[in-house]
């Protein structure tokens, strides 16, 4: 009966939400001691192709996390809200009537940036762009750990911050590593604040490590992970906070010898910066997970001569330039085989290949 509630539609999609909803339910009894191989801890060697139904669950849970954003967002200019979050933290998901995910809210992230192409998005120089949740202790005992989410608000559709794509590198942190670089927009928007403004004061990278070291100080006596997901821009924001999150976990956040891993599952996301950002990343143990449209062009930006795809042999001549873009992690590709005619022309569509709840249930076909 329980799985017949969860049926929202009829006939074809209808069917895929009930087979969703029982492949949920099985999940309770999903062993702790596999979590680290469907996180990617062997970079999920065998279990891409075909996608493994745990490792698909995971997908699709933490998409709908990201999805929850989007849906959580006041887009209405109209609205004396515009640009914030309709709800509270405390009934974010309830609210958003995706029952019980398992997952305490724990604080809201906002973006201030003086660049003017992203300023064209909200009316305010502030912007609600996601949230740090955690799990509660029902989860926790499930999953086996002590699972720290971060969900940000990417762009819907082909906006014009593709169009806006400056395609300049600038360094993440000229202390650390000048040579380290990534594309200028994202790094305003992840850097800028306005320390004459309350709600501004603070970058959101410096909200994200504060809220972030709040959490491991708070459960330091547990198993931890650090699981991070966005779509479009918010994957190219997820890829700059794992690795501001890894650096300080290399540093200064934790009191003993513990590693916390740290994930990135990555919806449709552009190339965010160089090579040395790669190398940094895979160094520092992140774990990437790129899941795309095989029909969706913003994975392919910015369209750059010199990216992951060269010949090895070019990588040392040409790490060096301003054009240099490259992914970073496994590729998951999807959407070359679609069952559903309906779904087959929403994902093949320019506009609606790039948007998230295709995405999903594109994984939910595979």
């Amino acid at each position: 009966m329980a799985d017949r509630l969860l049926v929202l539609g009829e006939g074809r999609n209808g069917l895929l939400e009930l087979k969703y909803a029982r492949a949920r339910s099985k999940q309770m009894q999903q062993p702790d001691d596999c979590w680290r191989h469907i996180y990617g801890e062997d970079d999920w060697k065998g279990m891409l192709d075909p996608l493994d139904p745990r490792l698909r669950r995971e997908l699709i849970r933490y998409g709908e996390m990201a999805k929850s954003c989007y849906d959580a967002f006041e887009s209405s200019r109209f609205s004396d809200n515009f640009g914030n979050c309709k709800f509270t933290h405390s009934n974010l998901f309830e609210s958003l009537e995706m029952g019980n995910p398992g997952y305490e809210v724990s604080a809201y992230l906002y973006a201030a940036s003086k660049n003017s192409s992203w300023r064209r998005f909200w009316k305010n120089n502030a912007k609600w762009i996601g949230y740090v949740a955690v799990s509660n202790d029902e989860t926790s005992k499930r999953l086996g750990y002590r699972d720290i989410t971060i969900a940000w608000k990417g762009t819907k559709t082909m906006s014009k911050w593709i169009i806006d794509f400056k395609n300049i590198l600038k360094p993440i942190l000229v202390e650390h590593d000048p040579t380290i670089k990534a594309e200028s927009g994202f790094l305003h928007l992840y850097t800028d604040k306005d320390e004459s403004c309350e709600d501004r004061k603070y970058s959101t990278r410096e909200q994200i490590l504060n809220a972030v070291k709040r959490l491991i100080q708070l459960y330091q006596n547990e198993e931890l992970s650090i699981s991070i997901t966005g779509h479009s821009l918010g994957s190219a924001l997820a890829i700059l906070s794992a690795y501001d999150i890894a650096l300080e976990r290399a540093h200064n956040m934790m009191n003993d010898s513990r590693v916390i891993p740290i994930f990135v599952f990555s919806y449709s996301g552009p190339r965010v910066g160089n090579n040395k950002l790669k190398e940094r990343l895979e160094s520092l143990g992140v774990k990437v997970l790129r899941i795309v449209n095989v029909n969706d062009i913003v994975p392919k930006l910015p369209r750059v001569v010199f990216n992951e795809n060269q010949p090895k042999m070019l990588m040392k001549l040409t790490e060096s330039l301003s054009w240099n873009y490259w992914h970073v992690g496994v590729k998951l590709t999807i959407g070359q085989k679609i069952k559903s005619c309906d779904l087959m022309i929403k994902s093949r569509d320019l506009i609606s290949a790039h948007k998230l709840e295709n995405l999903l249930d594109l994984l939910k076909e595979v």
